[in-house]
C-alpha cells in the first residue's frame, strides 16, 4: 500500500468528487493541513461538493484560480486499501471513477457533523422522597450499568411517563448528557459452542484455520441446500471476531435476511449492522460511520456493501455466489461476486465463496487450483433430499391456455389434503417468451446462431438477439410440419395464479414476486407468514430458490423447465441446471420428505437428465468442454456493448460505425458481433442495440475497448454502456 501523505495548508492536493469530471481537482489544503484519504467540502463553480483527497495536485493550472478546500469533514479517511479496489475495479469495468466513488459513499448526511441525543446516567444524588415511580427508574438505570440510555428506553424499562424521569434530572438523582446519535453496534460473542456435526466439523475447522492465519485465499464452500453451509461458514465470521478484526457476509436478496439475522443472534447473541435498500438512511449513516471506525464488526449486506469504509476487514463471505443478483446492470456495470475476490485480495483477507450450485467460473477456478474446495455431502439432521421426477409433457393431455398437468394437479391435491406446502416455480427469466411446438417440443431457433429466435409483438417477427436475423412467425413447426401448434410459451404468475385458484378454488395461495411488493420489508413480512403456515400453494418467480426455508414445503412443481436451455445466453444451461436444483431444494427441509417434479418437453435433454440424476460434476464437465470449444467464458473473455437513443436510425447507424472500426479490437484478435436489437428493444423510451465482443483469455481487453471507443464522439442523446463479462444478455 502506499504511504499516506500529509500537506501543509496551502500545498497543492488533488480532490476527486463524484461529479463526472473525468479527473480529480486541484485545491490548496485548509488550514490545519489535511492528508490522502480525507474526506473533504469543496467549492466547484457556485456549489460546495464532496470528495477525497486522493493525492497531490495535478500543478498544471493557474495557481491564481486554484481555491481552497472548505473543510475537513468529520469522518474517517478513506483508507488506502478501498482507494487502490476503487481504482483497480474502474479499470477492470472501464467506469469513470466519480462513478466508482459514488458507490462508496452513499451514507446521507455524510458533510454533516455528527449529531447528538440526550441519554441518561445515575448520578451520585441521593433523593429525601422517593415514589415508587421514581425507585423504578433508579432500579431500572442500576440494571443499564454505566450505558448510556435515552428517555424513551427508560421510561419504557421503568414503566413510567418521561415526566418522572426529568423530575430526577432537576433533583440530581438523574444525569441528563450528550452522546453521539451513531452509537457502536451491540459487540457480539464469538465464543458460544455450536453443533456441527459430519462434513460440518472438517469443513468448519478448515475455514477456521484460513481466517486464524490471515492473508488472502478463496475457498468454495458447497453443499446441498440444507446441509448447513451457513452454519460453518459462520465458525469463520467467530475466528475473524475473535481475532477483533471484521467481517462481511453478502446475500443475494433483502429477502433472506430476516432468517439469517435470527441464526446471527442466535449464534452470536446480537444482531450484525445491515446494509441493503430496506435500511433506513439513518441506520445506513450510522453503519457507514461506524464501519470506518471499526464499531461495526460483523456486515450483512446485499452487493453494495462491498463498499462500505472498512477499518479492518478480515473475512468476506459472498452466499449463494452463484447468484445473477451479485451482477449490477445499470450505472456502474460490476460483478459483486468478481469484486469482493479483488477486494478480498487488495485488503489480504480469505474470501469464502457459498453454493450448493456454483458457477462455471468458480468451478474452472477449483480445477484450476485458484481456489480451495470444501465439500458438505448430506443434509443436516432428519432432512432429505427431495424425489426428483420429470413430467413428459408431450404425453399429458392440456388446453392450450393450461400450464398446470393433470399429474402436478393430483400431487398437489394430495399436499392440500396432508396439509402440506405446494409450490409452482415458474422462470421468466428474459421479457419475450420462446416460440415451441406443442406437438414435438422445437423450438424455433436462428439459422446462424446457437440460440432460440424471440418473438416481438411489435415487428409481428422472430428476430435473433445475437446476430439480428429476422423472419415471420410460423403457422406449422420447422421440424414436425404440424399446422397451429406454434405456441409462444411462459405464462405470467398472474396468469398461473388464476388457473391455481379455478383448479383449488378452497387453497390459500400465495403470489411471490419481488415485482408485487411494495417494500423489501413487506416481501419479507410475506416469507415469514408463508413458513409459519399462511399458504398450501406458494407461486413464485426466481425469488423463491434463494435460501428460504419453508418446513412445510413437501412439493416443488418447475411449471416449464424448457424455459431457460435455449437462450442467447451462453449460461443458460448454467443457469437452468442451478435454478432447477435449487427450486427442488426448497422442498423436504424439515422432518418430512420432499418431491420436486420437473414438466418438461424435453426429458433426454442433457440438462434435465443431468438435474434428475444429480451428477453436477458429470454436468460441469460437459459444460467446460462446450465453453472451452467455443472460447467463451470462463475460458475466454466478452464485453457487452449497449448503445441507446430515442431516434432509433441513429443508434443503429453509430452501432454500425462502431463495428465498422473496430482495428484497436483486430489488433488484440478479437471479434466484434453485431450490431443487433437488445432483447428488450426499448425501455423508457430509449431504442436499445447491442454489441458483442469476444477475445481470447489472455487478450488486454478493457485497454483495446477504451483505445476503440475513444475514437469516437458521441452525439448528445447517445448513451453507451460497457459490461465486462456479461452475464445477462438484456
Amino acid at each position: 500500500m502506499a504511504v499516506e501523505r500529509v500537506y501543509q495548508a496551502g500545498d497543492l492536493v488533488g480532490v476527486l468528487t463524484t461529479e463526472p469530471l473525468g479527473r480529480s481537482l486541484d485545491y490548496k489544503a485548509p488550514e490545519g493541513g489535511c492528508g490522502d484519504g480525507d474526506f473533504v467540502e469543496v467549492p466547484l463553480g457556485p456549489r460546495r461538493v464532496i470528495g477525497v483527497v486522493w493525492g497531490p495536485g495535478d500543478g498544471k493550472f493557474d495557481p491564481a484560480r486554484v481555491r481552497s478546500v472548505y473543510r475537513v469533514l468529520d469522518a474517517a479517511p478513506m483508507r488506502a486499501e478501498l482507494r487502490t479496489f476503487l481504482t483497480r475495479a474502474a479499470e477492470y469495468t472501464l467506469t469513470p471513477m466519480a462513478a466508482m466513488l459514488r458507490l462508496a459513499t452513499r451514507a446521507p448526511g455524510l458533510g454533516d457533523p455528527p449529531s447528538m441525543k440526550k441519554t441518561y446516567v445515575l448520578g451520585s444524588v441521593i433523593p429525601n422522597q422517593m415514589t415508587e415511580a421514581r425507585f423504578r427508574v433508579v432500579e431500572a438505570l442500576r440494571r443499564f450499568g454505566s450505558a448510556p440510555v435515552t428517555l424513551g428506553e427508560l421510561a419504557e424499562e421503568a414503566g413510567c411517563g418521561p415526566s418522572v424521569v426529568k423530575g430526577l434530572v432537576k433533583l440530581g438523582v438523574v444525569l441528563e448528557q450528550d452522546a453521539p446519535r451513531d452509537l457502536p453496534y451491540p459487540p457480539l460473542n464469538p465464543v458460544t459452542n455450536t453443533r456441527l456435526a459430519g462434513d460440518q466439523v472438517a469443513a468448519g475447522d478448515a475455514l477456521v484455520a484460513l481466517v486464524a492465519q490471515g492473508g488472502y485465499s478463496g475457498t468454495l464452500l458447497k453443499g446441498v441446500t440444507g446441509s448447513g453451509k451457513t452454519e460453518v461458514y459462520l465458525e469463520a465470521v467467530a475466528e475473524c471476531l475473535r481475532k477483533g478484526r471484521q467481517a462481511l457476509v453478502l446475500l443475494p436478496e433483502i429477502s433472506l435476511t430476516a432468517d439469517f439475522l435470527m441464526r446471527v443472534q442466535a449464534r452470536f447473541g446480537a444482531r450484525p449492522a445491515e446494509w441493503h435498500s430496506g435500511v433506513t438512511m439513518t441506520e445506513r449513516r450510522r453503519l457507514w460511520r461506524m464501519v470506518g471506525q471499526g464499531e461495526a464488526s460483523f456486515v450483512v449486506g446485499a452487493r453494495s456493501a462491498l463498499f462500505l469504509p472498512f477499518r479492518d476487514l478480515g473475512l468476506i463471505v459472498v452466499d449463494e455466489e452463484h447468484d445473477t443478483s451479485y451482477k449490477q446492470e445499470e450505472g456502474v456495470f460490476y460483478n459483486a461476486r468478481d469484486m469482493a475476490v479483488l477486494r478480498a485480495a487488495i485488503v489480504g483477507a480469505p474470501i469464502v465463496l457459498a453454493s450448493a450450485t456454483p458457477c462455471l467460473e468458480t468451478w474452472a477456478n477449483v480445477e484450476a487450483g485458484k481456489y480451495g474446495r470444501l465439500d458438505l455431502g448430506a443434509r443436516f439432521g432428519a432432512a432429505e433430499l427431495p424425489d426428483m421426477q420429470a413430467i413428459d409433457m408431450r404425453s399429458q393431455k392440456l388446453a392450450s391456455n393450461a400450464w398446470i398437468s393433470p399429474k402436478l394437479a393430483a400431487e398437489i391435491k394430495v399436499r392440500i389434503e396432508r396439509k402440506e406446502q405446494s409450490l409452482l416455480f415458474l422462470n421468466r427469466r428474459g421479457f419475450a417468451p420462446i416460440t415451441l411446438c406443442r406437438a414435438c417440443g422445437h423450438q424455433v431457433g436462428c439459422e446462424d446462431c446457437d440460440a432460440r429466435m424471440v418473438e416481438h409483438r411489435f415487428l409481428n417477427r422472430l428476430q435473433c438477439h445475437q446476430c439480428g436475423a429476422t423472419k415471420p412467425i410460423p403457422t406449422e413447426c420447422p421440424a414436425c410440419k404440424v399446422e397451429g401448434k406454434m405456441a409462444p410459451v411462459g405464462p405470467g404468475v398472474e396468469r398461473l395464479a388464476e388457473e391455481v385458484t379455478a383448479l383449488f378454488p378452497d387453497a390459500r395461495v400465495a403470489v411471490l414476486s419481488s415485482d408485487l411488493f411494495g417494500s423489501a420489508r413487506a416481501l419479507k413480512e410475506q416469507i415469514v407468514a408463508i413458513a409459519e403456515g399462511a399458504a398450501d400453494i406458494i407461486i413464485g418467480t426466481q425469488i423463491v430458490a434463494k435460501g428460504h426455508n419453508f418446513p412445510l414445503l413437501t412439493l416443488v412443481g418447475v411449471i416449464d423447465a424448457d424455459l431457460g436451455l435455449q437462450g442467447s445466453d451462453l449460461r443458460a444451461a448454467e443457469r437452468t441446471f442451478q435454478l432447477m436444483r435449487q427450486v427442488a431444494g426448497r422442498a423436504g427441509r424439515a422432518d418430512k420428505p420432499g418431491t420436486a417434479l420437473l414438466q418438461t418437453f424435453q426429458p433426454e435433454h442433457p440438462v434435465i437428465r443431468a438435474i434428475l440424476g444429480g451428477d453436477e460434476e458429470a454436468f460441469w464437465r460437459a459444460e467446460a468442454t462446450e465453453r472451452r470449444m467455443a472460447g467463451v467464458p470462463p475460458y475466454g473473455r466478452m464485453a457487452g456493448i449497449i448503445l441507446s437513443s430515442p431516434d432509433v436510425a441513429q443508434v443503429f447507424d453509430f452501432g454500425a460505425e462502431l463495428a465498422r472500426r473496430d482495428g484497436p479490437l483486430r489488433k488484440i484478435g478479437a471479434q466484434v458481433y453485431g450490431p443487433a436489437p437488445a432483447p428488450v428493444a426499448r425501455v423508457r423510451g430509449r431504442h436499445r442495440v447491442r454489441l458483442l465482443i469476444k477475445a481470447e483469455k489472455t487478450a488486454p481487453l478493457q485497454a483495446a475497448i477504451a483505445e476503440w471507443v475513444g475514437q469516437f464522439k458521441l452525439p448528445n442523446n447517445l448513451r453507451l454502456s460497457i459490461d465486462i463479462d456479461p452475464q445477462s444478455f438484456y
